[in-house]
């Protein structure tokens, strides 16, 4: 007999929301504590994104399509790395 050619709900892209999210706000939250000047713009862009991403995978975990608590970690992450990335580009500049 032939398998089912439905598709499993974890066979879905919105399965790597969660994940994604948490590594790009791991990216960002370590993008801030470089000393480096050109890591800034790359962690205010990992952080946008893993809070984008972040509360697109927090929405499809509540619908039970992926994990809860990476979307949440990441989304966490990515806010502290774009505070934390703003308060000190403005510290500097003041």
């Amino acid at each position: 007999m032939p398998e089912p050619t439905v598709p499993d709900p974890t066979d879905t892209p919105a399965v790597a929301l969660g994940p994604t999210a948490l590594v790009l706000g791991a990216i960002s939250v370590i993008g801030v504590w470089v000393p480096a000047f050109a890591t800034f713009p790359g962690a205010i862009i990992a952080g946008a994104l893993a809070v984008t991403l972040g509360a697109a995978g927090i929405h499809y975990a509540r619908h039970g399509t992926g994990r809860l608590w990476t979307a949440i970690a990441g989304t966490t992450l990515g806010t502290i790395g774009v505070v934390g990335t703003i308060t000190l580009i403005w510290a500097i500049s003041a």
